[in-house]
């Protein structure tokens, strides 16, 4: 296993989605928090276990659904090592745009 790292972007996200929890149960925000981090861990493993979005994307990027929390999707670069986490995004946010933004 070689680990993962976040870019400052996905570390934002994360604390984003924390805060936003948080406002009604801290708990509840970090054991989403701890969720996104065992994803993250668990697709290091094997990055080939996410999928890619060519409907999202043009980019070398993949992408896992969270298994307990669905409306959070961890993206990344599955070539990097460590795996390279670009960012954590609620699946209601308009992520081609998004994605379109990264550097």
């Amino acid at each position: 296993m070689s680990g993962y790292a976040l870019t400052p972007l996905a570390k934002a996200d994360i604390f984003d989605i924390w805060s936003y929890i948080a406002a009604d149960s801290e708990d509840a925000a970090d054991r989403v928090e701890q969720a996104i981090h065992e994803a993250c861990a668990f697709i290091a493993e094997a990055p080939a276990r996410g999928h890619s979005r060519p409907d999202l994307t043009t980019r070398s990027l993949c992408f896992w659904t969270l298994t307990r929390y669905p409306n959070y999707t961890v993206v990344y670069r599955p070539e990097t090592a460590p795996l390279q986490v670009v960012a954590v995004l609620h699946g209601k946010r308009n992520l081609a745009r998004i994605l379109k933004q990264l550097p």
